[in-house]
């Protein structure tokens, strides 16, 4: 597995999500947390988006973080001054690339794109930031139409090229195929981010660390135009169950559920209660076969450890489709010794009451005292 960043785009991407409005103590409280769970980069809304953008962008800019603060900037020489002046270490710029964006964005042929993208990018470059050209709806871009933009854009010397899945059209194994070609036809950094309007923004970002991209755009709890992005949680999640090395000790996993929470109510939402790792339900474990195999090996019904993300499993007991073998341990947890007979007959106890609706903790425990002592 390639080695990978993570620029964390709540505070850009995540300010186009439909019930996001960030004030500036949002603003600067998200990029402190953000922050001190490890990510690489925390990408702004331009500057020249506007007055506020600009001050809140300068804003952040004085809390002296630890990760490099970008902007995302329109191919225009005025947005790069204006992310210089407000105190940026890198701007991505974008510009549509596919037919259907050219012919109802900007209305400019593959040599004209390339001629509007030269000026911003080599007064970014000259001031000495990062910078990342990021061809819009690279999915729907013809093949040698998108290899024409990379090879020029790295010809200036743009230090990375992003390959924007506008509208979560791709599916993993495009991703895969673009990511390669374009890994063969430039060297500088390769970065992706990806919609999630048809649910592959995870596996599509998995996908391209896998054929060389470097960097992936995300933002907590996925947040972003119409459904999101990629989620910070979901990817970390899945890059730590196939390149552990690549995440333990170098994110802040811990934090992981409190940062989300932070997000939630700054957008005054609900975290999903299946959401990956932090959702309610996340590591909870209801059917008998599971509970069995759990009490022996965790692994054997969890991909990634709730340990490391400071969360706990979960056994449901009382439920129709418990087994004796989560019954005796709750009974041995309150130091209750039952034999196989008395398991099984009370696992069938439990069983039939809980065909009425599932019992709590609390009653499964009166069951097994009152069972004991009848």
């Amino acid at each position: 597995m390639h080695p990978f960043r993570i620029i964390d785009t709540t505070l850009r991407e995540g300010e186009q999500c439909a019930c996001a409005h960030f004030g500036l103590e949002d603003k600067l409280a998200l990029a402190r947390a953000v922050d001190a769970f490890g990510v690489d980069y925390l990408e702004l809304t331009s500057p020249a988006a506007s007055p506020r953008a600009r001050a809140h962008f300068e804003r952040v800019v004085e809390l002296g973080l630890r990760t490099r603060v970008v902007a995302h900037c329109r191919c225009v020489v005025a947005d790069v001054q204006a992310a210089i002046d407000a105190g940026a270490t890198g701007v991505g710029l974008f510009f549509a690339t596919s037919r259907v964006l050219r012919e109802a964005s900007h209305g400019r042929n593959v040599q004209q794109t390339i001629d509007v993208i030269g000026p911003p990018l080599e007064r970014a470059i000259g001031a000495g930031l990062e910078t990342r050209f990021s061809a819009e709806d690279a999915f729907r871009t013809d093949d040698a139409e998108l290899l024409e933009v990379y090879r020029a854009v790295a010809a200036l010397g743009v230090h990375r090229v992003g390959l924007a899945d506008t509208v979560g059209i791709a599916t993993p194994s495009e991703v895969r195929r673009r990511v390669a070609r374009v890994r063969e036809a430039v060297r500088c950094d390769i970065g992706f981010h990806g919609h999630n309007d048809t649910g592959c923004a995870v596996a599509n970002a998995y996908e391209a660390i896998a054929a060389g991209a470097t960097h992936v755009d995300v933002s907590v709890l996925g947040i972003g135009e119409r459904v999101g992005i990629t989620p910070l949680g979901a990817f970390v999640a899945r890059m730590l169950s196939v390149a552990p090395d690549r995440v333990v000790g170098r994110y802040r996993l811990e934090q992981l559920a409190a940062l989300e929470r932070q997000v939630a109510e700054a957008m005054g939402v609900q975290i999903p209660f299946n959401n990956c790792v932090t959702g309610e339900v996340a590591f909870s474990h209801k059917a008998g076969t599971h509970l069995k195999a759990m009490l022996q090996d965790p692994t054997s019904y969890e991909a990634v450890s709730p340990e490391l993300f400071g969360e706990r499993r979960t056994f449901i007991v009382g439920s129709h489709l418990t087994g004796r073998h989560a019954v005796a341990h709750r009974a041995r947890a309150l130091g209750l010794q039952l034999d196989a007979q008395q398991a099984q007959a009370i696992t069938l106890r439990i069983k039939q009451l809980a065909d009425q609706h599932d019992l709590s903790d609390e009653e499964v425990d009166r069951v097994l005292r009152e069972w004991v002592l009848a």
